[in-house]
């Protein structure tokens, strides 16, 4: 709802989560059925549902999007955030907490880490610097600032696309299996939320970079160790190596050696395509990454079968501008572009979705809006292209992305007001060594130079 088109690829909306009624009752033709798949069967085109049904296919779409990779299955001190309910969960625990740890450097970890109030959090990278998917070492610099300084700048309206979730539910909703996963979570997972523990701090963040977890201990096994574990460390220059004398209910071992105790652990190390209910007794193609292969009309390798979003592999030679990323936007623009591809088998071909042309995704980390276009962080240019950054501390981050006097990518952190004119640059390839390093010049008002 609320659609809104901010430039030519990207687009601003709101989601609204309603009854699958709803939408039966606007669309006759709709019929909606809620059940687990418990098998494919491509060969007979149907599908066995865990009620079950048999129901016949002449065209199938998978949607079944991602599963979130868990550091460790089956403890129960070990939360991995994904969709609304495992978030009710999260929150219910940060209440009683004064201290947590949190694993992994994408788009959940960073939103949490800056969210959370009241609390000690320790969050563990395996990389130099936070948000490594999204941003390089400068741009990450920029915003660690934010994140060590105290929260007091109200919240920045919203010039992009937004997702929530209508109401947030307070009832436990029923769970069919206690490892069903529901929809991905939107840039917007956290508002409205209460993320707050059980201090009455605002911000308390210890960051320990290049490291991964090496063992997680209950409190017994801990114990048993007789090893020590460290407080919270009080100075990011100064590393504290004092003993801490609390007892917690979990400990984790990093692989540089420390070792911290906490109320619990959040896992965000990313998601794995969810494949595995229709793999068996199907010969699908796979991606490197366990998605299922699917062409420049979102055709899988088997007929009369398509996928779109977390669940697929993007396997079409690429625009030089674009890449695959497992992100909101872009799974929406698979699955009506799936749907388009699908109905033309009846109607007549259709040229690719140009929302393919260029790789284009905004959202907001830290309180700031971040744009981020083609290939902003240099993705297999090699060592052949050259950066331009423009950086007032706190309160923008401009970087481009050059190779032979054009523009490939950027990244846009604050209100820049760059996006529209910097998209255009990079779809058209038009030569911009001539204003070299006046480019991004604060003085020289580029978007109406470049209308």
């Amino acid at each position: 709802m609320n659609f809104k088109q901010v430039s030519k690829i990207l687009e601003e909306f709101d989601v609204e989560e309603q009854p699958s009624t709803m939408l039966e009752s606007r669309f006759p033709n709709i019929k909606i059925i809620e059940s687990g798949v418990k098998q494919l069967k491509s060969e007979e085109h149907c599908i066995f549902t865990e009620d079950g049904n048999q129901l016949v296919y002449e065209k199938l779409c998978l949607c079944a999007g991602a599963k979130p990779k868990l550091i460790c299955e089956g403890n129960p001190y070990v939360l991995g955030i994904r969709d609304t309910d495992s978030v009710q969960e999260f929150q219910k625990q940060l209440t009683k907490a004064k201290r947590i740890m949190i694993i992994g450097n994408g788009g959940i970890a960073l939103e949490l880490v800056y969210e959370i109030e009241g609390c000690e959090v320790i969050w563990a990278i395996k990389d130099k610097a936070i948000g490594n998917t999204f941003f390089d070492a400068g741009a990450a610099e920029f915003l660690t600032s934010k994140l060590i300084s105290e929260k007091t700048e109200a919240k920045i309206p919203h010039k992009r696309t937004k997702y929530t979730t209508e109401g947030m539910k307070k009832e436990a909703r029923t769970k069919a299996k206690a490892d069903t996963v529901g929809s991905a979570l939107g840039p917007d997972w956290h508002e409205g939320l209460d993320l707050k523990g059980t201090k009455e701090f605002s911000h308390k963040v210890y960051i320990e970079t290049m490291c991964e977890v090496k063992k997680i201990y209950l409190q017994e096994e801990f114990r048993l160790l007789k090893k020590n574990s460290l407080t919270f460390p009080t100075d990011h220059h100064n590393e504290s190596v004092t003993t801490d004398n609390e007892t917690w209910p979990v400990y984790v071992e990093l692989t540089n050696e420390k070792l911290y105790g906490c109320d619990f652990i959040v896992s965000a190390t990313g998601v794995t395509p969810n494949t595995e209910p229709f793999l068996h007794g199907n010969s699908f193609d796979l991606g490197e990454d366990g998605g299922l292969k699917v062409d420049d009309h979102m055709q899988t390798s088997l007929p009369d079968i398509y996928a779109a979003g977390d669940i697929c592999t993007a396997s079409w030679q690429p625009s030089p501008v674009w890449q695959q990323m497992r992100l909101w936007t872009q799974a929406r623009q698979m699955g009506w572009y799936a749907a388009k591809c699908m109905a033309a088998t009846r109607l007549g071909d259709i040229d690719m979705d140009f929302s393919f042309e260029l790789f284009a995704h905004v959202t907001k980390f830290f309180n700031s809006k971040v744009v981020l276009l083609g290939k902003y962080n240099a993705q297999g240019l090699g060592s052949d292209h050259e950066l331009m950054l423009r950086c007032t501390k706190g309160q923008e981050y401009v970087k481009v992305v050059m190779q032979n006097g054009r523009m490939m990518g950027a990244v846009l952190i604050g209100e820049t007001d760059l996006e529209e004119t910097f998209e255009n640059l990079i779809l058209n390839q038009m030569d911009l060594s001539p204003y070299g390093e006046d480019l991004l010049d604060p003085n020289i008002d580029i978007e109406d130079y470049f209308d």
